[in-house]
């Protein structure tokens, strides 16, 4: 099947993100959010990511323009039927994203791929509730969606060869290096960093040193683009926790289990960059 428009569920910070990356590789986009309010912020944020690329001169204002043109978005999920290739990009909570692919698999027609974009919850448990199971396939982006190279593909015991191929092909046409990792908590790059990250947090919490000195350390000593309190705003703690919550809830293992600190600054709405102050302050620009 000639994958022409891609379908996506959810215009937050991932979904806006992908909807970009797929709108400027030329793929007509069918965008959904719960709600005009949550979709207008969603698009909104797409207009800003194109016009910071505009001003940067990595784009012109032809494909500005035809990239914007390319973007549709809905509140009503039915709009995604006649979609070729369908991504979800909702929160991580795996009841609601079952409750998506159950609806997706009602309305998208027979033999299109459902992917997935979870960092850590397994593809196979949201693929059973589908009547396409061999279909349903993990497409893990990273953010900025736009700017980082790579997605994870998360093949499930499943999925068949020819799933996998056409969506390697799909993700590459975006202009992304593709790793492929089986169907396990975390796949590569979470399973790998969440216990880096939160040992990070263990050592500031036992007065070893400073955040400061952590991150230089970090940057310095193993060459590392940033420090794990600067990679830890960058990416939310919100987001790190709820990822750390499910790895543990799989492996059982003390590794994943969250410091009091992540927990505690989580509760007071201390996020990192997506709410101003995390480990650092953002507030004065």
């Amino acid at each position: 099947m000639e994958i022409k428009t891609v379908g996506i569920v959810g215009c937050g910070l991932m979904g806006s993100g992908i909807a970009e990356v797929c709108a400027r590789a030329g793929y007509n986009v069918v965008v959904r959010e719960v709600d005009e309010s949550t979709l207008n912020r969603g698009l909104q944020r797409i207009r800003q990511s194109l016009g910071r690329a505009l001003e940067r001169g990595r784009i012109d204002q032809a494909t500005y323009d035809q990239t914007l043109g390319r973007i549709r978005g809905t509140v009503n999920m039915v709009d995604l039927a006649e979609s070729d290739f369908v991504i979800e990009a909702v929160v991580e909570n795996l009841d609601l994203k079952k409750q998506v692919f159950a609806e997706l698999d009602r309305i998208c027609r027979e033999g299109v791929i459902l992917a997935t974009n979870t960092s850590c919850l397994p593809v196979t448990d949201i693929a059973a509730v589908t009547r396409r199971p061999k279909l349903v396939i993990g497409t893990h982006f990273f953010n900025p969606a736009p700017v980082l190279p790579l997605v994870e593909i998360v093949r499930t015991i499943l999925n068949d060869d020819e799933t996998v191929e056409t969506t390697r092909r799909f993700i590459e046409s975006l202009g992304k290096t593709v790793v492929i990792t089986k169907d396990r908590p975390g796949f590569i790059v979470n399973r790998l960093a969440i216990p880096f990250l939160l040992d990070a947090i263990r050592v500031l919490e036992e007065g070893l040193a400073t955040k400061e000195e952590i991150d230089t350390a970090i940057k310095l000593g193993l060459n590392h683009p940033m420090g794990p309190f600067t990679l830890l705003d960058f990416v939310g703690l919100d987001t790190t926790l709820l990822v750390a919550d499910a790895m543990y809830e799989q492996f059982r293992d003390p590794k994943y289990a969250a410091p009091p600190l992540l927990r505690r600054m989580v509760a007071a709405g201390l996020l990192g960059r997506k709410s101003g102050r995390g480990f650092y302050d953002y507030t004065s620009g």
